[in-house]
């Protein structure tokens, strides 16, 4: 087992009394998969991250994680991420600190506008957003209408993007590789990070993936998580290890390993 100094060590308390006081998701459960409780962050919350990205909401791989943006979509946007340069000075949240049942999207937009939520959120992107960020990023419509609604990202430039699992991969492409464009001349790589490599082609390819690193994960976690790679290659591609079953997919989850030579 790696290290356990290369892992997340967690939330710096600030941090962590905000995500305790979450409002309470359970006046609109019927929208969420609500039982399986909420899931935050991935990345740095010590003020160091130069971009900040905004995704929807956490799917099944990452409630197994405890990560935001671990799976498929999660190692797409750490691609993105890497043709930045950026391998460690970044945060990424969610809209709603649930996973968002997709038939349900229209009442997610009601979390979005309540009061409660909204105040909550909009302190969580104020807390997130130190001086060192130099771009808010907004995957997909959820994320884009939750930074709108957020007063504190007046002086940074905010890019809205394509969510990662966008089912149209050109329209996807083109906006990533425009973004990326842009954003190298506005962000600071890493050090041992590339802004210089390839940019994306026509569709997103397994070369355009990047690996979840270590310190954006709790200690214990395998191996594989953060690496789908495995399921990328089977035939047909396989593109989570983590699902919902039916019939009773609000409480139920299906965990997949890869197999050992």
């Amino acid at each position: 087992m790696s290290n356990a100094v290369e892992f997340d060590p967690g939330p710096p308390v600030a941090f962590a009394q905000h995500f305790a006081s979450v409002p309470d998701y359970a006046p609109f459960k019927n929208f969420f998969w609500y039982d399986w409780g909420p899931v935050f962050y991935r990345g740095r919350l010590d003020g160091s991250a130069r971009v900040l990205c905004i995704a929807s909401d956490p799917g099944a791989t990452e409630r197994v994680a405890l990560r935001t943006l671990v799976g498929d979509a999660g190692q797409r946007v750490q691609g993105f991420l890497a043709k930045l340069g950026l391998v460690r000075s970044y945060l990424c949240l969610n809209a709603f600190a649930y996973a968002l049942i997709p038939s349900q999207s229209a009442g997610g937009d009601d979390v979005l506008d309540e009061p409660a939520h909204l105040a909550w959120r909009n302190a969580l992107f104020d807390m997130a957003k130190g001086p060192q960020v130099q771009a808010v990023i907004a995957f997909g419509a959820q994320a884009q209408r939750a930074v709108a609604k957020w007063p504190g990202k007046a002086g940074t430039q905010v890019f809205k993007l394509p969510h990662p699992s966008s089912h149209d991969p050109q329209v996807l492409a083109n906006a990533w590789r425009a973004a990326v464009v842009t954003l190298r001349g506005i962000v600071t790589a890493d050090a041992g990070g590339n802004a210089t490599g390839a940019n994306y082609g026509a569709q997103l390819v397994e070369a355009d993936y990047a690996v979840i690193p270590r310190r954006d994960l709790p200690f214990g976690v395998p191996a594989f998580m953060g690496d789908d790679r495995w399921l990328r290659a089977m035939a047909p591609p396989q593109f989570a290890s983590v699902s919902r079953p039916q019939p009773d997919d609000r409480h139920t989850l299906i965990w997949k390993a890869p197999k050992s030579n």
